[in-house]
């Protein structure tokens, strides 16, 4: 059976936590913290001059920062560091809206999205980028150079083709700036292209659905399968017709991990994103969790609201897959939940 597990929000794992900042606040009104908690309403009550004056300063924008600042800290302090085992992966990683995204999988030295580069990224030798808004490639030249410092072997990374000149742009700057080599291999990689990671594990993207140009992607075990037609033959003969150039085995794809980063529900009706619903492992994300923003205005920033009916959608899919997904839909908590 399929395990699917969706980013969400200030919980602790399985769900990683996930949801969008709140609206920028209105000059002189209530300045609700991300939890919007009426409780813990910061309200402005002595200023100096004109509000004119206070706007120019800075010093409303300055509180906004800080009490987001502490939200993102509180939330992020609240993320299991051990991570959790699922169908022989251990699942590690932190996903705050707006701030950073980055989940990995150790046994498979790899870490989709790389966020602001939490310190467990570093060790990751693979880093799959599913699109390009910050929260999710801003910590890139970091982890770079934070695995040159450690004197690790050059990471290999993989973009969406549309935005790797960009990011040879990026790391052009910082050598610039830094004055360092920052080595890495940089791979863009098209949806039905494939990768080969190790001679037992290949990658391939699939179309996902966000505001901008998205993909995710499934990781695959390779093993090879003795064909029918030789079964019944003994070691020796099968030696022999190896040795001739016969070719014997077929080689056998098992989805193990997908990952979707950001996208609305849509990518579950793709044919070619079947092989992800087949993953012993799906990561999806559902930003939106609660009355507090709707289905509507989740897809329209791309994103999937928790309250989608994500089982109709699946029921479109052909038998063998629709009857393997199990959709995560309780223990999650929202940050817009009072």
């Amino acid at each position: 059976m399929q395990l699917s597990m969706t980013i969400s929000t200030t919980s602790p794992f399985p769900s990683l936590s996930h949801t969008p900042p709140p609206p920028p606040p209105l000059l002189l009104q209530p300045l609700k913290d991300q939890t919007q908690n009426p409780d813990r309403t910061l309200r402005v009550s002595h200023h100096v001059g004109p509000p004119q004056a206070l706007k120019g300063s800075g010093f409303l924008s300055a509180i906004g920062r800080a009490i987001e600042e502490e939200e993102y800290r509180k939330a992020r302090a609240e993320v299991s560091r051990k991570g959790f085992d699922l169908e022989g992966y251990s699942i590690e990683g932190i996903s705050i809206g707006g701030h950073e995204t980055c989940v990995i999988v150790p046994e498979l030295k790899t870490a989709f999205d790389i966020g602001r580069c939490p310190s467990r990224a570093v060790q990751q030798n693979f880093v799959f980028i599913t699109h390009a808004h910050l929260d999710h490639i801003g910590g890139l030249p970091m982890y770079v150079a934070t695995r040159a410092l450690y004197n690790l072997k050059p990471p290999t990374i993989f973009v969406p083709p549309c935005i790797k000149e960009d990011v040879e742009k990026l790391f052009d700057i910082h050598r610039t700036m830094s004055q360092a080599e920052l080595k890495f291999d940089l791979v863009a990689l098209d949806i039905g292209e494939t990768y080969e990671m190790r001679n037992n594990l290949v990658v391939r993207p699939f179309k996902t659905c966000h505001v901008i140009p998205s993909q995710g992607y499934v990781i695959y075990s390779v093993r090879k399968k003795l064909r029918k037609q030789y079964m019944h033959l003994k070691g020796k003969q099968i030696e022999k017709l190896k040795k001739s150039g016969v070719e014997i085995t077929d080689t056998i794809l098992s989805p193990e991990v997908a990952f979707t980063g950001d996208t609305t529900s849509d990518f579950l009706l793709d044919p070619r994103s079947a092989d992800a619903l087949r993953a012993k492992i799906l990561i999806t994300e559902a930003t939106f969790l609660d009355e507090g923003y709707s289905i509507e205005h989740a897809r329209e920033h791309g994103h999937t609201h928790l309250f989608e009916d994500i089982r109709q959608a699946v029921s479109k899919l052909q038998l063998k897959v629709s009857a393997k997904v199990v959709a995560l839909t309780e223990g999650f908590k929202s940050m817009h939940t009072s």
